[in-house]
């Protein structure tokens, strides 16, 4: 008898634990400023092969919602602003939208979340005091139709509504939306939604005059003397993306909420600007892209939250001709309208690259003559953000000897490298390393990419190298479920 109680906590236990890691992803948006919009059938075939599981359309585009029936993707649809007022003042109007435009689809479609307007009170402020009545009068039809606990509603914000956002540790909303964001967090406190937040470095680092390190902007390993400090807390900010949600978590709180987690619903990089936009390339967009998909896939949060992973959507499937403003503008998607590629990009990120993606014969290294401070940042960028597997570099393991910033950062380089090189990894970490054709293998310690190299050594899920801001982060969170877990494993045994 004890031994089935036992057990049962333990399958509980273990079906939680996964259930909740599984849960981190990156998913895409689909706008519609298009002159040639692909059909929606073409769209789906696109996010299959690139399996991609989640999308967030800006409208709730019924061709759209027929085609992503039985496909499994999670669909997140949204009222757009000029719907706003007419369902933020009627109850009626709510529930036919509900009906119209979620009920109709669901379950076939798997529709999990609805976006109320875009960037409401940056964008259109006069339409702030219906922005929850809107939120609430469609959760009420949500319930009427037995889908409030499917269907999550929120809001996506701009950085606009947060004044200051750096340090994080001192960000608060513009009080001028207090009152509103006070209704605002207390409703999502009360059906267990989610803060949306439109998180994007490129406008962050192009409107800061060169303050900030374009390295900061996209993932990259900072050098010792360009290290981002919050001076409050002693924090330290790999990346600004990280920084912009660590600001809406203390904004948050600033207003005496806790527990709300933050999803992304807009980040990416333009890969093409006019003459005044230096930074809108090609080779910005794919380095950003592809390095926000290794950090948010490794499960961790910022500083001040490093449990709370952060759940994103990339902006954008396809470039938006029709898209007002500047040339940048029109450029943040991965596909062109034709359906070709801008540039590739893995959504399953590094963890699920097949061994045969290695660059054959090719070693990514750190130079010799690199500075020791400077391999320590490459380092912790390798095993932390950039998700390198770093299992053999640690005390006992084959790769460990000999215990030098040197030896363990080749290791590192060469793993991160060898696994995402086919989607645009490169061998750069601050200008610490190389391309070498001499397998740097010895002894019992083989490089990943050497016809040494054993199966396993590419499909490793966890990080685990030394403890940058990241990692940090990614044990913590993995520590605290375990504790959490085997509490209520006890706790389950007494019954």
């Amino acid at each position: 008898m004890l031994l089935a109680k036992w057990q049962t906590a333990i399958i509980l236990v273990l079906t939680c634990m996964f259930a909740e890691v599984a849960g981190v992803f990156v998913g895409i948006n689909i706008g519609t400023d298009m002159s040639t919009v692909p059909s929606a059938s073409d769209v789906v075939a696109i996010l299959q092969a690139q399996k991609i599981t989640h999308v967030r359309l800006v409208d709730a585009d019924h061709n759209m919602l027929n085609a992503f029936a039985n496909t499994g993707i999670e669909v997140m649809v949204g009222l757009q602003n000029s719907e706003l007022l007419r369902v933020g003042q009627s109850k009626t109007a709510a529930a036919d939208w509900i009906t119209k435009n979620v009920a109709a689809y669901v379950p076939s479609t798997n529709i999990t979340a609805i976006g109320v307007g875009s960037e409401v009170l940056t964008s259109i402020p006069n339409a702030a005091p219906v922005l929850v009545l809107a939120m609430q009068f469609l959760h009420s039809a949500l319930v009427a139709s037995n889908l409030n606990f499917q269907v999550k509603i929120s809001s996506p914000h701009s950085m606009g509504v947060i004044p200051k956002p750096f340090p994080p540790s001192t960000a608060a909303f513009n009080s001028t939306w207090n009152s509103t964001m006070q209704q605002y967090l207390q409703f999502l406190k009360n059906t267990g939604s989610f803060f949306m937040l439109n998180a994007q470095p490129y406008y962050g680092y192009s409107s800061a005059g060169g303050i900030f390190p374009i390295e900061y902007a996209l993932f990259e390993a900072l050098t010792p003397n360009k290290q981002i400090v919050d001076p409050n807390t002693l924090f330290h900010y790999n990346s600004m993306f990280d920084s912009m949600v660590d600001a809406a978590y203390y904004s948050i709180a600033a207003l005496n909420f806790t527990g709300i987690p933050v999803v992304v619903t807009e980040t990416g990089w333009p890969s093409l600007g006019g003459s005044d936009e230096p930074d809108a390339t090609v080779d910005n967009a794919r380095i950003y892209n592809d390095n926000l998909i290794q950090r948010v896939l490794n499960g961790s949060g910022p500083p001040s939250q490093p449990n709370m992973a952060i759940n994103t959507y990339i902006f954008e499937l396809f470039n938006e001709d029709l898209r007002p403003g500047r040339t940048s503008e029109k450029n943040w998607g991965l596909f062109f309208q034709n359906e070709t590629a801008v540039y590739s990009l893995s959504f399953s990120g590094v963890e699920n690259t097949q061994a045969n993606s290695t660059a054959s014969g090719v070693f990514c290294v750190a130079k010799s003559d690199a500075d020791q401070s400077a391999l320590k940042t490459g380092l912790d960028w390798a095993c932390g953000i950039g998700s390198a597997n770093c299992t053999a570099i640690q005390p006992g393991n084959p790769c460990f000897e000999p215990n030098t910033y040197s030896n363990h950062a080749s290791y590192a380089y060469n793993d991160y490298y060898q696994r995402t090189q086919s989607a645009g990894g490169t061998c750069n970490f601050g200008n610490t390393a190389m391309l070498t054709k001499t397998d740097p293998s010895y002894g019992s310690c083989v490089f990943t990419g050497s016809t040494g190299s054993n199966s396993t050594s590419g499909l490793t899920t966890q990080a685990l190298g030394p403890s940058g801001s990241q990692s940090k982060g990614t044990s913590k969170f993995i520590v605290d479920k375990i504790a959490f877990f085997i509490t209520v494993v006890i706790v389950l045994a007494q019954f």
